[in-house]
């Protein structure tokens, strides 16, 4: 199946490769700018414009939990390996990482000057790796959300990255 999510403020879940549709999820105010299946697959996280992350069960085929945190639009989310962990990036200039199981926020993670676009974890790792406006890549510890790493060099503003 591929999830897609869109600037109509909606998730889709499609056959694949026949392109049928077979599941639409709503919920969000403003457009969604991530969409990431739990390793699981029972699950799904989606970011987006309207400042929050949420989580969607799909046999329920509903918002299970509402994130909240951010004070401008979410760029991005990705789910951790272990199925614990989402991480968020934002235009407020942080990214936070959320523990799923307590509902809170573990960790925001500051340093970047401007909007961050992007945010990735490595698998099977503490390692998270974030791109923003300020033309930076950073990897983050999540055990302790300290930088560790800066890398620099781009011209423009990042707008993605991820890990081989």
């Amino acid at each position: 199946i591929v999830l897609t999510g869109g600037d109509d403020h909606l998730w889709k879940v499609w056959g694949f490769p026949d392109g049928n549709i077979l599941m639409t999820g709503e919920g969000h105010t403003d457009w969604l700018s991530g969409c990431c299946f739990r390793p699981s697959g029972t699950q799904l996280v989606t970011s987006s414009g309207d400042t929050t992350v949420r989580i969607w069960d799909l046999s329920r085929r509903g918002c299970i939990l509402t994130l909240r945190g951010h004070s401008r639009a979410v760029r991005g989310c990705s789910w951790h390996s272990c199925g614990d962990f989402v991480a968020s990036a934002s235009m407020d200039g942080t990214s936070k990482i959320w523990d799923v199981n307590s509902e809170r926020c573990r960790y925001t993670l500051r340093g970047h000057k401007e909007s961050v676009n992007s945010i990735e974890f490595l698998p099977f790792s503490s390692t998270v790796l974030t791109s923003s406006a300020d033309k930076t890549l950073s990897l983050w510890d999540v055990r302790t959300g300290f930088r560790v790493h800066t890398f620099q060099g781009h011209m423009h503003s990042c707008n993605h990255a991820t890990f081989n």
